[in-house]
């Protein structure tokens, strides 16, 4: 018990549980980019694989990173042991990204694009499900005003957006003809499960490009990086390096 007071202690007077709203990895002097998280967990929330890899590339280049989410409740609560809803169970994203951030995150509706050089949504179904409705409405979807106010901003200031995963899907709907991929637009044996994608993409403006794991898309004109991340059935490892070649990339347009 005495262990247990003295953490309670030291956690009371750690940053983390102060009002410190940045996930800094460098200094003001480098690259500043804002990560926006859609909860914790794949089935409802943010995809943590693609998450921890987006923010371990990011501290690798030396960049400044600042973590949001947009203070809403979730669409659902999934019980990821079973891929069931937890009936009467509402969870806020704000709060479940903030376990990823190790509590420091702000609200999305207080992003500042002046306050930084490029934006990253990492995937999972949250995207789908709480920054859009893409999970529901499909092509007729509307996203979350605040990732649609960001998106839009960072879209005119000409400053980089990385997407990874089912993510790609609130650039299409964002930012009328903008070149993304989501994998392949074949399920390749079920290699690619949501190869459907691909097809209502184009359905809402964009143009898809197929791209394996390992790879990469940049659309130069728009600014725009997308990798397909965890839209194919793969190893954890070859997200992880998938990621990073979009996180590279982003940061060379920034």
């Amino acid at each position: 018990m005495a262990a247990l007071r003295c953490l309670r202690t030291a956690l009371s007077k750690s940053a983390a549980y102060q009002t410190v709203r940045a996930f800094s990895l460098g200094t003001s002097s480098r690259t500043s980019v804002a990560v926006v998280l859609s909860g914790s967990g794949v089935f409802d929330g943010t995809e943590i694989h693609e998450a921890s890899a987006v923010l371990v590339h990011l501290s690798r280049a030396g960049a400044d990173v600042s973590i949001y989410a947009p203070d809403i409740p979730q669409m659902h609560v999934l019980n990821h042991t079973k891929g069931e809803v937890t009936e009467g169970e509402t969870r806020n994203v704000l709060v479940e990204s903030a376990r990823i951030a190790r509590g420091k995150i702000s609200s999305l509706a207080d992003l500042d694009v002046t306050s930084h050089d490029a934006v990253v949504f990492p995937g999972g179904f949250g995207a789908a499900k709480n920054l859009s409705s893409f999970a529901v409405e499909g092509t007729g979807c509307k996203v979350n005003k605040d990732v649609q106010q960001a998106m839009t901003a960072f879209h005119v200031a000409k400053k980089p957006i990385g997407l990874c995963c089912i993510a790609p899907v609130l650039a299409a709907k964002v930012i009328p003809g903008v070149e993304i991929t989501v994998g392949q637009d074949k399920d390749d044996g079920g290699r690619w499960p949501y190869a459907g994608t691909a097809s209502a993409v184009v359905e809402m403006g964009a143009k898809h490009v197929n791209r394996d794991v390992l790879e990469i898309h940049v659309d130069e004109e728009n600014k725009v990086v997308t990798t397909p991340a965890f839209m194919c059935e793969t190893k954890v490892h070859e997200v992880h390096d998938g990621v990073g070649k979009m996180i590279e990339a982003v940061l060379k347009l920034a």
